[in-house]
C-alpha cells in the first residue's frame, strides 16, 4: 500500500531530505518541452549513495514510481517530467563532489550533482579538461550529459559513442548496488582500488557484460548513478580555432570527410549561420544582424598543441588542414565577417551564459536531433525546411548544428526551432513542425538513438522484438518498474 504523505521517507532518510511544497513540486512538474505537465507528490534529495538505495528500497516496498534528476533548470526532454501520478522526483543535484582528479591517469571520480562549471575549473588547476557538448547550461550535470550521450565537440577523441565515461556505481531500480568497469573488481572501496592502483579507467565488465551501456541513454529507467569515472583530456599549450566557411553545404561536407579520415583537428563542427549567431549573440537584434551577415554554413575546427612541441604541433597541423581545405574550393581563415575563431573558441569551451543559447533568440526552443551519416545531411535539411514551409514556419530562424562523431564515422544531426512560448500560434505551428519533420525523418533513416517524448513510440512501435527484448532487461533490473515508468518503452 503506498505512503500517502512524506513521513514514511522522512524517517528513513531524514525530513530535512523531502521537499513537499506546492511551489517547489509546481517546478517539477513541467520543462520546456511538449510532454505534458504531471505534479509529482514529493521531492527528496539524497546526499550520498546510501540515501539513494534506501530511496529505491522505500519506492520498491511501497510501488512509488521514482524520477532521477540530477541538472537544474532549464529542462528540456520531458525526461524529468513524471508520466505518473503520485510520483517521487529524486534530485541529485547536492550530490556534488569532486570524489578525485588523478592528474596521472588522467581521470576525475564525479558525483551525479557535479556540473561542468563547477568540474573545469578544478581540473584546470591539474593541467586537466573535460571535453563538453556544445554550450551546455550552466546547471547542466556532467554525469547526466554522458549518460545522455550528448556529442562531445572532437570526433577524434570519440571511440566510442559514451566517451569519455568509464566506470559507474548504480543503484539498480531493485535496490542492488553495483560498480561496473574496473571498479567492480574484487576490491570493494575506491580507497582500497586506488591503494592498489587502480584509477577505474577501463569500462568494460566486471565479467563479458558491459553493465554500464544499460543506463546509457536509458533516461533514469534502469538505475541510479552514484559516482562516474571519466577520462580527461591535457590542457592544450597553444590552440587556435579556424573557420571554413561555404555557402553550398556538399561543398563543406566533403571537405569535412577528407579532414576527418586524416584526424586533423581537435574540436570539429558545423554550424548554419542562425546557429553561429545564436551562440554568439545573446539579444534577437543581434542575432538576426550576424545571421544575416556569415555565410550559411561554417565549418568550426580548433587545433591543439599540448605537452611536446605544442607550436610545431598546430603549425604542420593547419598547413596540412588549409592544404586540404584549399582543394575543395574553400578557404581556412582565423577570421569570417568581423567573427574571429578566438572569440568562437573562448565561447563554445565554455557553457552557456544565461540566458541557455538556445532561449537567446526568442524565449523557447524545440530540438529534432538524431544520428546519420555526413553525406546524407543535405537530404534531411531539405526536409526539415520543406516540413517548414509548408506550415509557414520562418526557414530563416532555423538553426541546424552537425556534430561527427566516433571519429568521424557518424554524425550528430540537430535541427532547432526558436519559437515565443507566449504566442499561442507560434507554440502551435512549432509542435505541428516538431510532429511531423520526426515522422518524416525516421520514414527517411533518421536514427533517432536517444528517443525522447514523442520520439519513444515511434522508434520501439517499429521493431516490436527489440522493444519486448528492452522490456525483459527492464524487468530484470527493475522488476517492480518504479524507475521513470512511462518513459521509452516502459
Amino acid at each position: 500500500m503506498k505512503v500517502k504523505t512524506s513521513a514514511g521517507l522522512a524517517d528513513i532518510i531524514g525530513k530535512q531530505k523531502v521537499i513537499d511544497k506546492a511551489q517547489v513540486l509546481d517546478r517539477y512538474s513541467r520543462d520546456n518541452s511538449f510532454t505534458p505537465s504531471m505534479r509529482p507528490r514529493l521531492v527528496v534529495q539524497p546526499r550520498n549513495a546510501d540515501d539513494v538505495q534506501k530511496i529505491v528500497m522505500w519506492a520498491n516496498q511501497t510501488r512509488t514510481p521514482l524520477v532521477p534528476v540530477s541538472s537544474g533548470e532549464p529542462h528540456f526532454r520531458g525526461d524529468t517530467v513524471p508520466s505518473v501520478p503520485e510520483a517521487v522526483i529524486v534530485d541529485l543535484h547536492r550530490m556534488n563532489k569532486i570524489i578525485r582528479i588523478d592528474r596521472r591517469n588522467r581521470m576525475v571520480v564525479i558525483e551525479p550533482g557535479v556540473t561542468y562549471t563547477q568540474v573545469q575549473p578544478a581540473l584546470a588547476e591539474q593541467g586537466l579538461r573535460l571535453s563538453m557538448p556544445l554550450l551546455p547550461r550552466q546547471s547542466k550535470s556532467v554525469l547526466a550529459s554522458l549518460l545522455e550521450r550528448e556529442p562531445r565537440l572532437e570526433p577524434k577523441y570519440s571511440y566510442t559513442l559514451p566517451e569519455p565515461l568509464r566506470c559507474l556505481e548504480v543503484v539498480w531500480g531493485n535496490g542492488e548496488i553495483q560498480r561496473t568497469g574496473e571498479a567492480g573488481g574484487y576490491y570493494p572501496t575506491l580507497e582500497q582500488q586506488w591503494k592498489m592502483g587502480l584509477a577505474q579507467v577501463f569500462s568494460g565488465g566486471p565479467g563479458q557484460v558491459d553493465y554500464y551501456r544499460l543506463v546509457s541513454g536509458a533516461q533514469g529507467s534502469m538505475g541510479i548513478a552514484t559516482w562516474a569515472s571519466v577520462k580527461c583530456e591535457i590542457l592544450p599549450g597553444v590552440h587556435r580555432f579556424f573557420l571554413i566557411p561555404s555557402d553550398d553545404l556538399k561543398d563543406l561536407i566533403e571537405c569535412a570527410y577528407r579532414l576527418l579520415r586524416v584526424r586533423l583537428g581537435d574540436e570539429f563542427l558545423v554550424l548554419n549561420s542562425v546557429n553561429l549567431a545564436a551562440i554568439l549573440s545573446r539579444e534577437a537584434d543581434g542575432i538576426r544582424a550576424l545571421r544575416d551577415k556569415v555565410a550559411p554554413w561554417v565549418l568550426i575546427m580548433g587545433i591543439a598543441g599540448r605537452d611536446l612541441f605544442p607550436e610545431e604541433r598546430v603549425d604542420f597541423q593547419e598547413k596540412d588542414t588549409r592544404d586540404i581545405v584549399q582543394q575543395f574550393a574553400l578557404k581556412l581563415l582565423p577570421a569570417v565577417s568581423g567573427v574571429r575563431g578566438g572569440q568562437v573558441m573562448s565561447t563554445i569551451l565554455n557553457p552557456s551564459s544565461v540566458p541557455y543559447w538556445k532561449l537567446a533568440y526568442k524565449g523557447g526552443c524545440q530540438d529534432i536531433f538524431f544520428m546519420t551519416t555526413l553525406d546524407k545531411i543535405p537530404e534531411f535539411v531539405n526536409t526539415v525546411f520543406a516540413g517548414a514551409n509548408a506550415l509557414q514556419y520562418p526557414v530563416s530562424d532555423i538553426g541546424t548544428y552537425l556534430q561527427p562523431q566516433h571519429q568521424g564515422t557518424s554524425c550528430h544531426c540537430e535541427f532547432n526551432l526558436p519559437y515565443d512560448p507566449g504566442n499561442k500560434i507560434e507554440v502551435g505551428r512549432v509542435r505541428e513542425l516538431l510532429q511531423t519533420c520526426s515522422e518524416a525523418l525516421i520514414k527517411q533513416g533518421a536514427y533517432f538513438s536517444r528517443p525522447y517524448g514523442i520520439w519513444a513510440d515511434m522508434v520501439y512501435n517499429r521493431d516490436a522484438a527489440n522493444k519486448e527484448m528492452i522490456k525483459t532487461v527492464k524487468g530484470i533490473f527493475d522488476p517492480n518498474n518504479v524507475l521513470n515508468p512511462g518513459k521509452l518503452c516502459f
